[in-house]
């Protein structure tokens, strides 16, 4: 299972591919793909969206269901998720904590 995934080119923030080709801040709230073919065409969209400077850096990411939640497999996809880990209190960990 994947997601696919980019930068926000206005504000740098990471962002992953969800409904109606939408960009969410949340991991959890993410479009998923499974086979080769579903995986290109999200980065087909994912791509279209680069080329209107809407993102950056498009690519796909392996992702797990934890308890029907979307969780990124690697370390690297997880900090991403997360956000900075050199100030927790601003990243998108302390979100979800005051959420």
């Amino acid at each position: 299972m994947k997601v696919i995934t980019a930068n926000r080119l206005l504000n740098g923030d990471v962002v992953w591919l969800g409904e109606n080709g939408n960009w969410v801040e949340r991991v959890t709230l993410a479009s998923t793909f499974e086979g080769k073919d579903q995986v290109a065409q999200g980065l087909a969209i994912g791509q279209d969206a680069e080329k209107a400077q809407k993102v950056v850096g498009v690519y796909e990411m392996d992702v797990s269901l934890e308890d029907g939640v979307i969780v990124p497999v690697r370390l690297r996809e997880r900090i991403r998720a997360a956000g900075p880990t050199t100030h927790p209190q601003f990243g998108k960990q302390a979100q979800a904590v005051s959420a």
